[in-house]
């Protein structure tokens, strides 16, 4: 069975009650559930972690390397300053997908360059929650192909 690893950024534990009028009230703990739930239908295994520290991503990604088909990464506020994030999505040997519930480049104007997409194979972003099931989808799809 394909493995596909999900990583949340700094402060992504507060979806649900962070900001609601851009993030909306789909907590953290419902999009995991989400994604779990497709990810069966999908037939592939899913592991999750967020973290409020670059370094745990980054080591996640590290530990990871051989044992995982891709990656989503929603990189938050690491999105803009992020460069062990990025030097570690550069070394995996796996497609990751970066994916952001709002769209960066529609918020404020230091919102909208990240430095984390040309290091990922693309970015969801902007469908909310959906940005999450829409980039899993593709995912399976990328790490299905020979």
């Amino acid at each position: 069975m394909i493995q596909l690893l999900v990583l949340h950024g700094p402060n992504l534990n507060l979806f649900g009650r962070r900001e609601p009028h851009i993030y909306g009230t789909t907590t953290l703990a419902e999009i995991d559930a989400r994604l779990q739930t497709l990810a069966q239908e999908l037939g592939v295994g899913l592991e999750t972690l967020q973290s409020n520290h670059e370094g745990s991503l980054v080591d996640k990604l590290h530990e990871r390397i051989d044992s995982v088909a891709g990656a989503l990464v929603n990189p938050a506020g690491l999105t803009q300053h992020g460069v062990p994030l990025h030097d570690a999505i550069k070394a995996m040997p796996f497609p990751v997908i970066e994916v952001h519930m709002s769209n960066i480049a529609a918020r404020e104007p230091w919102r909208a360059h990240s430095i984390i997409s040309p290091a990922v194979r693309g970015t969801v972003q902007g469908l909310g929650w959906r940005s999450y099931t829409a980039a899993l989808r593709a995912l399976v799809e990328m790490a299905s192909e020979p």
